[in-house]
């Protein structure tokens, strides 16, 4: 019989370094992978992990895809502290680019200086209200919100679908499935000349920061802490583990909106049935890989950020399919869960029985 035994202590050092080993891990069975598919896995693993980031463009481009993941991780990364489990974080981005991106619909040919932070403003309220669906559920219902907040992910999808099929269809798009796109002034601007690194990267910088004071300065990021770690030392003091579960949900809802604002007034430019290849499940990766810290979850974005980029150079240089990328992902947070249980358990063998018998 294998069992797995609480470890009296384990090292704070492989709290840290797990994130690091799951990355080599991850690199080695990649290679093998690439092996059985008949490609050189040294070949592979630098077109995937090295050649999209040999010059400039590509470093711009690894900042533009990482923007959406770690402004998600962090407010995620707040819910996981204090044990609420938001997954829905991809219908809140939908949601919030809905709610951002349909007042640059309205106002189309709009020149306002004020559109862009209206939009934002609608955005964060679009993720933060699809949030407040679980959060209510969870505290008046005792729903589960990791079941509710993942369903209706699926719910805002469709709802986006049907938009740009049907009343926010361009008129002028020879009947593709798309918006309108945005009028200037719905646009973000462009930071650095020559890339498409817009506002939304300096505004996740400025995420990482507040997400870092929240937690390490503010008696909010106190309370957190010990709702997760202690919820019974918390409820005896007197933290309100409901106020908690409402702040954290909306939060992590209000930050996903913004990154699908961000998105649809970025890089696309318009609404379109797909805005995102699945940033609001990949930010639950990046937050375990940064160790639910801010400043970690940047790096982790970063790496992730990474593994899309690989991916799309992966189908046009070595012909592999687009599933590569979700394929790294999971492989990647399978040996993060596995090094975070090893580092708090041992592997045991034979019975308990047996063991009381023994001793």
């Amino acid at each position: 019989m294998v069992r797995l035994e609480p470890r009296r202590q384990h090292s704070q050092a492989m709290v840290y370094l797990s994130p690091v080993l799951a990355i080599f891990m991850t690199l080695v069975v990649g290679g093998i992978i690439f092996a059985f598919l008949g490609k050189n896995p040294f070949d592979a693993l630098y077109t995937f992990f090295i050649l999209p980031i040999n010059n400039s463009y590509g470093i711009s481009e690894l900042f533009v895809k990482a923007t959406p993941l770690v402004i998600i991780a962090v407010g995620l990364a707040m819910g996981f502290r204090a044990n609420v489990w938001n997954i829905g974080a991809e219908g809140q981005l939908t949601m919030g680019a809905i709610f951002g991106g349909g007042l640059a619909l309205y106002f189309h040919d709009s020149e306002s200086l004020l559109l862009l932070p209206a939009m934002f403003v609608l955005g964060a309220i679009g993720g933060a209200f699809w949030a407040s669906i679980p959060a209510l559920l969870r505290t008046k219902f005792n729903a589960n919100e990791i079941l509710t907040s993942l369903m209706l992910t699926y719910v805002a999808t469709l709802f986006l679908s049907f938009l740009v099929h049907g009343p926010w269809r361009n008129p002028e798009g020879f009947n593709f499935p798309e918006s309108r796109p945005f009028p200037d002034a719905g646009l973000l601007p462009i930071i650095y000349d020559g890339t498409r690194v817009h506002l939304g990267t300096a505004v996740a910088v400025f995420v990482v920061i507040a997400g870092w004071l929240l937690l390490s300065k503010s008696v909010i990021g106190f309370q957190l802490r010990v709702v997760g770690k202690a919820p019974q030392a918390a409820r005896h003091v007197g933290f309100r583990q409901k106020r908690m579960v409402w702040f954290t949900l909306l939060l992590g809802g209000a930050l996903a909106g913004l990154a699908g604002l961000f998105e649809v007034s970025g890089p696309i430019g318009q609404l379109q049935p797909s805005i995102s290849p699945g940033y609001g499940f990949t930010a639950i990766i990046v937050a375990f890989l940064g160790r639910l810290h801010p400043v970690g979850i940047l790096f982790g974005g970063l790496i992730m950020a990474l593994t899309y980029l690989g991916g799309e150079l992966a189908q046009i240089t070595l012909g592999l399919p687009n599933a590569v990328t979700g394929l790294f992902q999971g492989i990647l947070l399978f040996f993060l869960l596995a090094c975070d249980v090893l580092t708090k358990y041992r592997i045991r063998f034979g019975s308990i029985a047996a063991k009381g018998r023994t001793a």
